[in-house]
């Protein structure tokens, strides 16, 4: 990540001061320098310094550090620095670490040694130690703009027996001139930063309580209150870190943690070539999976382990939709035999329309496209995960909720697919509703079953399906046009399977665009009812199955679109402009 890292304090004598910071730099390491060392003096090379391209020469030590250097040369005098104020002793080289894979080193000293770095970071370090902080004065916040570059910020405390208030003021800073991928990076920094600062704090704590303990200060204090506090402090004040958390390693393990900091933070999001727009499938999987990362980071151990035996059903029924059958979170899938799980398994639409028969699968598609809840009630678990795996084709993935198997019925909020045992009972109203459908497995007849033994592509003949529904699909019912073209591809046997699934994206994503249409003309403008049947009549989709339809996908729209045109239809120039 093409990004600086730096360790700020607050001295109470100079102000903010920058006490460390790591860069990385786009070249070779030069010849005789070892990777993970300390740098040698003098070293030179042309480099890319925080995403800034650069041309100038650099040297591996920093100039305020004591080491001989111009006048011009950026950083503070050695005379306006105290014990405080320094990280590194006078001359000391600086670490580097050099990343083999990709040839990128992370230098590592007090300040950076261009100017212009030298200013940012400089600017960095006194807003986030004066103006920009966070209420209660320690925690994260962002900053920045275009000219000087985007900032992460953490503020924190450090105990010190010898300081006003017994503690010195802190802080982390991450500065980026990539806005947008500071801020996704939110989350990943702040819980990795957050566990520096602890650290660095449980080491201060440690020190602060064994000073204490021996020497109390504040019953000191008390004793000399109406001394004035400048004649008290006796140079106190310029205390430097190692000695608050007695750690005398603590700047090379600081160049530690911020080189792997910016080394896994620039591989945790890679660039992914897309073919024209993403889908809206494919927007939704992203969001849920970035709120599964957010959701498992927040738990801690005394959470997960106090979970309900009932709550990994309904987890699940959130994922399923973007993990294959092989990576489903049943528990059970490891003891299953393989091969057995390869032949009592629907393989495609196609596969479950032979099986079924044409009318019992028009009927249970209808009721898929609908939203209708779908209940399978069977012994075989995975003959029921493989027949929703075939069914969520027909649904954006935001459409799509599953509970694979229950031993008890859930509501049709929870799920529109639903997996049951066969002993579960399912309400009376629901068997009699016109909003499911019922699919039951029961084993064939014996006479039927001999002939399927050894016959791989017929072994679900020895089940029988029962498909039942209080509202059933009347032959002559047009139903939805994408079911008549669904049927017509599965019908066709010139098209292969897996042209079908090209035919099945191809639908959906024909059907999602009438449904952004449609949310735009009736969620963002509000238009009236009139106008909205005109609109329909012009998607070629009036028919009242079409309009439930159209509904019904409506909640599989990705919270990103959904922002977007909030965000922008409702602004004041696109406002004026429609009238």
């Amino acid at each position: 990540m093409n990004a600086i890292v730096a360790l700020c304090h607050f001295c109470e004598l100079h102000g903010p001061r920058t006490l460390f910071c790591t860069e990385v730099l786009h070249s070779p390491l030069p010849q005789g320098a070892s990777s993970g060392d300390i740098a040698g003096q003098n070293e030179q090379a042309e480099e890319e310094e925080g995403g800034i391209q650069m041309s100038s020469r650099i040297r591996s030590h920093s100039p305020a550090e004591g080491a001989s250097a111009d006048s011009s040369s950026p950083g503070p005098k050695k005379s306006d620095m105290c014990e405080g104020c320094r990280s590194l002793a006078g001359g000391h080289p600086g670490f580097v670490s050099h990343d083999k894979e990709t040839s990128i080193k992370y230098v590592s000293h007090q300040h950076p040694n261009h100017p212009q770095l030298f200013s940012i970071v400089r600017q960095a370090c006194v807003r986030s130690l004066s103006c920009e902080v966070c209420p209660g004065r320690e925690g994260p916040i962002f900053f920045g703009d275009e000219q000087h570059g985007f900032v992460f910020s953490h503020t924190f405390f450090i105990k010190d027996s010898l300081a006003r208030g017994f503690q010195r003021w802190y802080s982390i800073i991450t500065i980026m001139m990539d806005r947008i991928y500071l801020i996704n990076s939110w989350p990943f920094l702040l819980g990795k930063i957050r566990g520096i600062i602890d650290e660095l704090q449980g080491k201060a704590l440690k020190v602060f309580e064994a000073e204490q303990y021996g020497c109390p200060q504040r019953a000191q204090r008390m004793n000399t209150a109406f001394t004035p506090f400048l004649h008290q402090r006796n140079g106190n004040a310029a205390r430097s870190l190692t000695s608050l958390t007695n750690d005398e390693n603590l700047w090379a393990c600081l160049h530690t943690s911020f080189a792997w900091l910016l080394k896994a933070c620039g591989s945790r999001l890679t660039e992914k070539l897309l073919e024209g727009a993403p889908t809206e499938d494919t927007l939704v999987q992203m969001e849920k999976l970035a709120d599964l990362k957010e959701e498992s980071e927040g738990w801690d151990g005394s959470e997960e382990e106090e979970k309900p035996s009932s709550q990994p059903d309904a987890v699940e029924g959130q994922e399923l939709s973007k993990c294959s059958p092989e990576t489903s979170l049943m528990p059970d899938c490891s003891s299953w035999n393989v091969a057995h799980r390869r032949l009592s398994v629907f393989r495609s639409l196609r596969h479950m329309r032979q099986v079924l028969g044409a009318s019992a699968f028009r009927m249970l598609a209808w009721h898929v496209l609908m939203g209708n809840q779908v209940i399978w009630k069977a012994r075989d678990m995975d003959l029921v995960q493989s027949a929703f795996d075939v069914l969520r084709t027909m649904l954006p993935v935001g459409c799509v909720r599953i509970i694979p198997y229950s031993d008890q019925y859930e509501e049709a909020y929870r799920c529109n697919f639903l997996g049951l045992s066969p002993h579960v009972q399912i309400p009376s109203h629901i068997l009699s509703s016109e909003f499911a459908v019922l699919v039951e497995v029961h084993s064939a007849t014996r006479s039927s079953l001999y002939p399927t033994l050894f016959d791989d592509e017929q072994s679900l003949n020895k089940y029988e399906f029962v498909v039942t529904s209080g509202s059933p699909v009347a032959a002559d019912r047009v139903g939805p046009t994408i079911l008549n073209k669904i049927e017509a591809a599965l019908t066709n046997q010139n098209l292969s399977v897996d042209v079908v699934d090209q035919c099945l994206v191809c639908l959906k994503e024909e059907w999602m665009n009438k449904v952004k249409v449609l949310f735009k003309f009736t969620k963002v403008d509000s238009r009236p009812k009139e106008d909205t049947q005109k609109l329909l009549s012009i998607l070629g989709a009036a028919e009242e199955d079409n309009v439930k339809l159209l509904k019904f996908w409506m909640t599989g729209l990705s919270k990103t679109y959904k922002s977007h045109l909030m965000s922008t239809v409702r602004s004041p120039t696109s406002s004026e402009s429609r009238n």
